[in-house]
């Protein structure tokens, strides 16, 4: 027979969150897609590209994967892509060997920039008439979650997420 714990209060508020940011993640996800695709692109490759374009600087895979909470192995795949369809490129890494930096090329800034525009026409679009310090709140918490989850042990018996696991 299981016996499930009962949740406190703030846990089950904060399932109320997640299952809340399951489905906006579903739906941002497709909203990102539709916008990609104008562009000739997919949201994951928007993705990556948005990474470098908003650090101003090349990046490692691990940098942008930490930064975007992807794995490393998506991301590699990624640029490969994007370096196949000449919208990123490589060059050594004076720290790193065996991790290149990964930027944007002429026609990956274009794109991005491209992309960048048509997301701001839509975000305004989607957030007429919310509040600014409910936004606000919302942004501080899910940060305040990412950090935390990122601080938290793993379950021993669930894989790391490098292992393309969910937590």
């Amino acid at each position: 027979m299981i016996v499930a714990q009962a949740r406190t209060p703030e846990g089950g508020a904060a399932t109320d969150v997640v299952l809340a940011l399951f489905r906006t993640h579903g739906l941002v996800l497709a909203a990102g897609h539709r916008l990609a695709e104008r562009e000739g692109l997919t949201a994951a490759r928007w993705q990556v590209l948005g990474a470098v374009a908003l650090a101003g600087r090349p990046l490692t895979v691990p940098q942008i994967a930490r930064q975007m909470g992807l794995t490393r192995q998506a991301v590699q795949a990624t640029v490969h892509q994007l370096r196949r369809d000449a919208l990123a490129d490589t060059s050594d890494n004076p720290d790193h060997r065996r991790s290149p930096l990964i930027d944007l090329t002429e026609l990956g800034r274009r794109k991005y920039a491209a992309l960048d525009r048509q997301q701001t026409a839509w975000i305004n679009d989607l957030s007429a008439g919310l509040k600014i310090p409910d936004l606000a709140a919302t942004a501080r918490l899910l940060h305040d979650l990412s950090d935390r989850l990122e601080k938290s042990r793993p379950n021993p018996h669930l894989r790391r997420r490098d292992d393309d696991e969910a937590p």
